[in-house]
């Protein structure tokens, strides 16, 4: 299971004091909120840095840096990664999974038979979408819906599909 997740990302500055926008990518922000510290990916390198400050914004979340006290400094941040871990994330409720656990989960019909694997989770209009890797390569998108989906264990790495005509 995955232990560091992407839970937002660091937008344009915000005011005069050095904050920043933080597009929490749950939905969700008191997690944010909480934090202490924080790890930044941007550009393939990260660092830690603590938390001076933070406040709610709807719908999305401010935060100070320490060290980043201005906006021309705080902008070097614009577009880094929050990485949290996973007892910092957005807690999750029932039916409810990280999309880094849900890929690599294998998909069986109803009957056991391999159909493919989970690659991606792509937010759709409608709802989340399973992006499905199929045995012949081929890729197939099917609505991560409970009328589709039976019995997803992501910890066993597992799901059942009830619809499979959904890949034809």
């Amino acid at each position: 299971m995955t232990e560091q997740f992407v839970a937002g990302v660091v937008g344009a500055p915000f005011g005069v004091k050095g904050f920043v926008k933080v597009k929490p990518l749950s939905g969700e922000s008191a997690h944010l909120l909480r934090l202490k510290s924080v790890t930044l990916r941007q550009g393939g390198a990260t660092r830690t840095l603590a938390v001076a400050e933070s406040a709610e914004a709807a719908p999305a979340v401010i935060m100070r840096f320490a060290g980043f006290d201005s906006p021309e400094a705080a902008r070097a941040l614009t577009g880094a990664e929050i990485i949290v871990s996973r007892e910092d994330a957005a807690p999750l409720g029932p039916g409810e999974f990280y999309v880094e656990d849900l890929k690599g989960v294998e998909v069986f019909s109803a009957e056991g038979e391999a159909l493919g694997k989970i690659v991606a989770v792509i937010e759709g209009g409608g709802g989340d979408l399973a992006e499905l890797r199929l045995a012949d390569g081929s890729s197939r998108l099917v609505p991560f819906r409970d009328e589709f989906f039976a019995e997803v264990d992501a910890e066993k790495g597992r799901a059942t599909l009830l619809c499979p005509w959904v890949l034809e």
